[in-house]
């Protein structure tokens, strides 16, 4: 069982959750294998210290419908940093950045992200 820190004080978000989706894939050890869940646990530390541009805090949306008539929901970056915290943004990159199979709430259960 491999554990790794990354401090994003001072990174981008797109940077540091990339090189957390690398990790949590198991693509930065020796015997990756894409069809085995690798057992790496990914802690994040600094994440309000994030460095985010102000045009992206206002620009950047992120879109979801309810499935109902009227349902789409639209957030801007900002509004979801001050209603859920410098750490949604970041697991919602990560979980963007893992493939799409069955392997992806396994790894995300491996992603600690703290202030």
């Amino acid at each position: 069982m491999a554990e790794y820190t990354i401090d994003a004080a001072g990174k981008t978000l797109g940077r540091v959750a990339s090189e957390a989706a690398k990790m949590l894939m198991g693509k930065t050890s020796a015997d990756y294998t894409p069809n085995k869940c690798s057992d790496v646990k990914v802690t994040i530390t600094n994440a309000s210290k994030l460095y985010i541009r102000e045009k992206k805090r206002a620009q950047k949306t992120y879109v979801s419908y309810t499935g109902y008539p009227g349902g789409l929901r639209k957030a801007s970056l900002s509004q979801i940093i001050g209603k859920k915290g410098h750490a949604e943004p970041l697991r919602r990159a990560v979980y963007r950045m893992l493939p799409r199979n069955t392997f992806r709430t396994a790894r995300m259960k491996n992603l600690y992200i703290t202030k």
